[in-house]
């Protein structure tokens, strides 16, 4: 007779009981274990690659994650919004600049205004056949000289008077030279054009003739 066949021995794992005997989790070992980063609460069941470069996250970490990226975007508005006032200023900024030079000599032209009105009636008196047309004409004359001069000392505009002073390159030009002995080497002999200057700038020199003093004339030897 033959032997009976032995029967092949059973193998018993400990892992059903001792997963029976495991403990229920609780809801933030939960949370902790589905918040990661890069997989979606819809994404399917993760490859082996993405399982093995995800990052576990516990929950305060992934608020405040979440508060960093809210702040990220609250200051990326901020940004564009700052950018676009100063686009803005930018632009009103050129505008104005663009009047102010436009409009800048409107005040000075309303003040020349009145003096182009007393040419105007000095050109009138002197078409004039009254015996007076002559008088009317030197007034006229002398009130446009002055109406003009104070409106160019109120914007700033100031004479240079060289007469009699010593020659000063920096506020006259010489024009001519004249041989004097009266006066010493360097003296304006007199002045042929008034300058002008605005405010601390030299706008235009003074034209004056400088005294020269006389080569001294030497005898010959005696023979």
């Amino acid at each position: 007779m033959n032997a009976p066949k032995a029967q092949p021995e059973t193998e018993w794992s400990a892992e059903p009981e001792a997963a029976s005997r495991q403990e229920p989790r609780g809801q933030n070992d939960l949370a902790s274990e589905t918040a990661q980063v890069g997989v979606g609460a819809e994404a399917g069941p993760p490859s082996s690659e993405a399982s093995a470069g995800s990052v576990t996250l516990s929950a305060e970490e992934f608020e405040a994650l979440r508060r960093k990226a809210d702040q990220a975007a609250e200051h990326w508005e901020r940004l564009l919004r700052t950018a676009a006032d100063f686009d803005n200023f930018r632009k009103r900024a050129a505008r104005e600049r663009q009047e102010l030079q436009d409009y800048a000599q409107q005040a000075l032209l309303l003040r020349l205004i009145p003096v182009l009105d007393s040419f105007e009636a000095a050109l009138a008196a002197m078409n004039s056949r009254d015996a007076q047309s002559v008088e009317k004409l030197q007034q006229g004359v002398q009130l446009v000289w002055q109406q003009l001069r104070a409106v160019l000392q109120d914007v700033g505009l100031t004479e240079v008077d060289a007469t009699g002073q010593p020659f000063d390159p920096a506020l006259h030009e010489a024009m001519a030279m004249e041989e004097r002995s009266d006066l010493p080497e360097g003296q304006v002999v007199r002045q042929l054009r008034k300058g002008y200057r605005l405010r601390d700038r030299l706008l235009r020199p003074a034209g004056v003739v400088v005294a020269h003093r006389p080569a001294e004339k030497t005898e010959p030897p005696a023979q």
